[in-house]
Formats: structure tokens, sequence, C-alpha cells
């Protein structure tokens, strides 16, 4: 029996093990995957910490998987061995709830995530429904691919369903895995496009990336700033700190929009009254579908976005969490399997 690694969690709070498996056969409506990269994301400490309801454990994290189609189970139409294929956090919908039903597969009531509903991309390969597969172009390398299914369609999705319009002030609040690419993706949007975060260091780095107006939100006011630029009418919040956004609220123009990415550590605190006054929201946006992850990858192909990745070997996915969880990576963290 042909085997595989793999780097499983064997129950919350435990020691990344890597361990043999035998290699998976696909089911009906599912591929087999021959995982190339995966990136890494914030959210696979859900599994890690078993701070997810319904895990199973020993489990495989890993939701930014970018690899080749390997075998197909029956009754799946149009995908063929040997296509380039990418697995974000939409890994499968039910089909049948309210949400479905409506063709809003990525709040389906029993979505499937990959490294939380079944196995994920710290492994050589990886089984997954046909639903949940986005076509990867030939410009995209499997390292830049991988993190595209979770921050660059997070990024991309909301920034195009923001109603903000080309010339429109557009801020990027925190520039790490998420913000760095949420500020390409404004700017080639053609987006007046601010971003914001802590230190005079980033500021170079801001403006590479393509920002036009950079925010030291260590050494000025964040609203006051934005204000002084005409209010923005989008603020994209990346970060993971409630203070962090309740800061940049009030730069807000008339009319302007709070995107919530980043799952805060504490509440976000926000004044009703010129909220209600002046007309501003405060909105959450959950990634997307398979489809919208086709779409990234394609608009990326047309403009050069791309993210900026550290690498590590599938054995060093333990060194490479950890990196990746300390805040200090530039900016994506990437296991590859040699496949």
């Amino acid at each position: 029996m042909a085997t595989m690694r793999a780097v499983q969690v064997p129950r919350p709070d435990g020691p990344f093990e890597l361990v043999e498996r035998p290699v998976p056969e696909p089911r009906a409506r599912e591929v087999r995957v021959k995982v190339q990269a995966c990136g890494l994301c914030h959210s696979d400490s859900f599994t890690k910490t078993g701070m997810w309801p319904g895990i199973q454990y020993p489990r495989v994290p890993g939701h930014e998987i970018a690899g080749v189609i390997d075998a197909v189970g029956r009754d799946v139409p149009e995908w063929k061995a040997g296509r380039r294929v990418g697995i974000g956090w939409h890994g499968g919908h039910c089909g049948h709830c309210l949400s479905c039903r409506r063709g809003d597969f990525i709040t389906c009531r029993n979505l499937q995530i990959p490294g939380m509903s079944y196995d994920g991309g710290y492994a050589e390969y990886v089984l997954a429904p046909f639903e949940a597969l986005a076509a990867i172009p030939d410009a995209f390398s499997p390292v830049h691919a991988g993190p595209m299914m979770c921050a660059g369609i997070t990024t991309f999705n909301s920034l195009r369903h923001s109603g903000a319009r080309g010339g429109d002030l557009v801020a990027i609040l925190g520039l790490g895995g998420l913000g760095h690419l949420g500020v390409q993706f404004a700017a080639k949007m053609g987006f007046n496009t601010v971003a914001i975060a802590r230190g005079e260091d980033k500021g170079p780095l801001a403006r590479q990336l393509g920002a036009h107006h950079y925010i030291d939100s260590q050494k000025e006011n964040v609203g006051e700033k934005m204000q002084a630029l005409g209010g923005a009418k989008v603020i994209l919040a990346t970060v993971t700190s409630g203070s962090a956004m309740a800061a940049a609220l009030p730069g807000l123009g008339l009319g302007g929009k709070f995107i919530v990415l980043g799952a805060a550590d504490e509440p976000l605190a926000v004044d009703t009254v010129r909220m209600i006054g002046e007309r501003k929201s405060v909105q959450g946006w959950p990634s997307g579908s398979s489809a919208d992850s086709q779409d990234t990858l394609a608009f990326g192909v047309l403009t050069g976005v791309r993210p900026m990745t550290e690498v590590y070997p599938l054995e060093r996915a333990a060194e490479a969490y950890e990196r990746m969880m300390s805040g200090k990576a530039r900016f994506r963290v990437v296991l590859t399997t040699g496949n």
C-alpha cells in the first residue's frame, strides 16, 4: 500500500506529529490532490488548539492548498487528473441549506473547511469535494497560489464587494499576511489607497506595494489623519486587535464602510451616534467560494498581485507554524512537499 507523509495534530493543544499514512482513495464526487504547497493561516490555530467545534482528531490542518489532481472519484464532472487546482476555506457545501439554495455557498450552514471538517494540506495528498476546486493559472507558482486561496480571496473579494469605486479613499488596516495583499489589490483596483500599520519602518514597504499614503498608528491619530485625507469610503480591517480597529473607525467618511476580516481579541467599540448620523456601517466578510478563488487568481494574473512568502519544507511544519503565529513572518508562511 502506498503511503504519504502528513503532519497531524493528535488532540487539542497536542504537538504537531509527522506521520506516515496510507494514500487515501477518492470517493464519489471527490478528487485526490497531490499537494505541492500549503499556506499557513492564523485560523489553523483553531485546529491546533481545539477552539473550533466538532473537529475530530487526529486532524491534519491546512486550507491554503495548491497542487495537481492525482485521481478522480466517480460522479466528478469535468475535472481531470493532471489539472492544477487550489482548495481554500470553502472546502465544500451541503447544497440544501437556505444559504446554498440562494447560491451563497460560503455561508453554508454545513460548510466544510479543509483542515477542520476533513484532513487538510499539511500533507502530500488531500481529498476534497470537486465543488471546492479552483483552477490555478500557469502564471502562478504553487507557493504563490496557496496563500491566494484564503488571504488572497478574502481581501480581493471583500474589496470588490465593498461598494468603493475607482478613486475612492480606501484604507487597509494592518500590513501583515492579509494586509500586504489588501494594499496591492486596493491599488490595482484604482482606489486612493492608504496603508495603516505600526512603525515608520513599514512606510517604504507600503508604498512599494502600491499605497499612496502611509499612516504610522504608533505616532499619529489614525482617525484624524484619515479625515484630513477626506474620510475613507472603506476601511478594510485585517488586524486582530479590537482596540486598533476602534482607533481607525473614526477615519470613515460619510457613508463609509468598515469591513472586518480579522477576528478581534476584544469587542469593537462603536460610536453609535456618529454611525447613525453619518450613515456609516460595520460589516464582516467571510472569504468566498471556489469560483471567487478563481477570480482572485485571474485578477492576480492581470495585475501582478502576488503574496510575499517564507517557505518551509513539510517536515518543519511546527517551526513554520510558530513563525506564522509570532507575527514576524514576511508575510505568508508556506509549506512545500517536494511533489
